[in-house]
C-alpha cells in the first residue's frame, strides 16, 4: 500500500508564518501501533515583514486521534489585533486538547469560535481588537475545516490550488445575495469592489461560521493551505502553485 503524505502550509500576511504538516505513515498502521510521534511531521516559522507588530498567530494541537491547526489574522489598535489573534489560538488549543473534539469537528469548531469571540470581548472593548481565523482538522485521512473572516483554506492537488472557503467580505456577500435573488445585478456589481469584512471574531452578535459540507478525502501529496489576505492578494494564485510544485522540503518553500 502506498503511504499517503499530506502537507499543511499556513502563510500569514505581514511576513510569513508557516506550519507544514506531513503524514509519514499509514493511518491504520499508525493507530494500531499507537505511534503518535510518527503520525505527523511538521515545521513552523513566522516573520514580521514590514510592520511594527506581527498580528498573525497560529497554533497546532496533535493527538493520537488527529491534528488541529489554526491561523488567526488580528486587526485593531494598540496591540489589539495581536491580543485578539493570540486569544483565538489559545482558545482553540485549549478546546482541542480534549480528544473528544476530533470525533465531532463541527461542534467543536463552533464551540471554539464562540469561545474565542467571548474571550476577546472580555479582554478588550469591541473596537480595540478582532480577528479573522480558520482552522483545520486532519483525522483518518480526511480534512475538516471552518473559517471566519477572510482567512482562506485551500487544497493543492494535481498542480491546481482549489479554495475551499469563500470568506466573509462585502463582495462575497453581494454575490451570495445576487444568487439568492435578493440583489439585482446592478446592486451586486456595485458592491464587488468592496472587500471590507462584515464578519469576524470579537464582536457582539457574532454567529456566522463557514463550515465544510462534507470532509475532504485527502490523497497522496496533497497540500492544505491556510492563508491570510496578504498572501492570496499579495501573491498571484499561479505563484503559490509554482511554489508548491517546486522541488524541496516544505520548510524551505517561501513566497515572499
Amino acid at each position: 500500500m502506498t503511504v499517503p503524505e499530506y502537507m499543511l502550509f499556513v502563510l500569514t500576511m505581514t511576513g510569513i508564518g508557516m506550519i507544514l504538516l506531513r503524514c509519514s505513515v499509514g493511518w491504520k498502521e499508525a493507530r494500531k501501533r499507537k505511534q503518535r510521534s510518527r503520525l505527523y511531521e511538521y515545521g513552523a516559522s513566522k516573520t514580521i515583514g514590514s510592520r511594527e507588530v506581527q498580528e498573525d498567530e497560529y497554533g497546532i494541537v496533535e493527538s493520537e486521534e488527529g491534528i488541529m491547526a489554526v491561523l488567526a489574522d488580528g486587526m485593531g489598535k494598540h496591540f489589539g489585533g495581536k491580543i485578539a489573534s493570540r486569544t483565538v489560538v489559545e482558545v482553540f488549543q485549549d478546546i482541542f486538547e480534549d480528544r473528544n473534539a476530533f470525533f465531532n469537528p463541527q461542534y467543536y469548531f463552533r464551540k471554539a469560535f464562540q469561545g474565542a469571540n467571548r474571550e476577546i470581548l472580555k479582554r478588550m472593548d469591541q473596537e480595540q481588537g478582532r480577528a479573522s481565523a480558520a482552522a483545520v482538522i486532519l483525522k483518518d485521512g480526511k480534512l475538516y475545516y471552518a473559517a471566519v473572516g477572510n482567512v482562506k483554506v485551500a487544497v493543492y492537488r494535481n498542480r491546481e490550488l482549489v479554495p475551499l472557503t469563500a470568506g466573509h467580505t462585502i463582495d462575497i456577500l453581494a454575490k451570495q445575495k445576487y444568487m439568492e435573488g435578493k440583489l439585482s445585478r446592478e446592486e451586486a456589481t456595485a458592491l464587488l469592489e468592496h472587500h471590507r469584512l462584515y464578519n469576524f471574531v470579537g464582536q457582539d452578535g457574532f454567529c456566522d461560521i463557514e463550515f465544510f459540507d462534507i470532509p475532504v478525502q485527502l490523497r497522496e501529496e496533497d497540500y492544505i493551505l491556510l492563508m491570510t489576505d496578504g498572501m492570496y492578494e499579495g501573491s498571484s494564485w499561479k505563484a503559490i502553485e509554482e511554489c508548491l510544485e517546486a522541488a524541496g522540503k516544505c520548510q524551505k518553500k517561501h513566497l515572499l
